[in-house]
């Protein structure tokens, strides 16, 4: 008669597999979209972000061409902010896809990634209009901070925020997999000798 598979074993795979799970299900895509935000600045940890280091306030009044793109709720930059109170730390590795932006031409934006503080990677310029227009960072690599370069801050609003947490890498399934396989060996060579 074939043995069941033993308690602790059945239990460590039953952990690894949720493991698995919960290490690809962390690959979720956020979206910022600022309508829960109250007209003010900025809360310091908003979406689990670090804001701490800008000048971001937020508005949902209709005010053109500072157009939202989703509902009614933006963010903006104080008016003759410069670059550096831009910056929006994540805290961890993303990647980082872009976001829309609304606003007077002229102003001139583009996105500054950064990685562990080191420029990693510039996107295309964008001139805002009335008309919200999503701006990709163009980069597929990870970055933990993004700055937005601007012409002329508190002449755009940003909305509809996006960016993907890290995605464990193939060493971390490799590493999974095989301490399954130990362990599976360990249970194997436990088992008494039927007689």
């Amino acid at each position: 008669m074939r043995e069941l598979m033993p308690w602790a074993l059945r239990s460590t795979v039953l952990s690894a597999v949720l493991l698995a799970s919960a290490l690809s299900a962390s690959a979720a895509t956020t979206v910022l979209n600022f309508d829960d935000l109250l007209d003010g600045v900025v809360p310091m940890n908003y979406g689990g972000l670090n804001w701490s280091l800008g000048g971001w306030t937020a508005f949902s009044a209709p005010a053109a061409p500072y157009t939202a793109n989703s509902g009614a709720g933006r963010i903006t930059t104080g008016f003759g902010a410069d670059d550096a109170s831009s910056l929006i730390d994540f805290g961890q590795a993303v990647q980082f896809e872009g976001a829309y932006f609304a606003g007077l031409g002229g102003a001139g934006l583009s996105f500054q990634l950064f990685s562990g503080g080191t420029l990693v990677h510039q996107s295309a310029l964008l001139d805002p209009s009335e008309t919200p227009t999503f701006l990709a960072s163009g980069y597929a690599g990870l970055v933990d901070a993004v700055r937005i370069s601007s012409a002329n801050h508190g002449e755009f609003v940003m909305d509809d925020l996006s960016f993907t947490t890290a995605v464990p890498e193939p060493q971390t399934y490799a590493l999974l997999l095989s301490g399954l396989a130990v362990v599976g060996w360990v249970a194997r060579r436990r088992r008494p000798a039927s007689n």
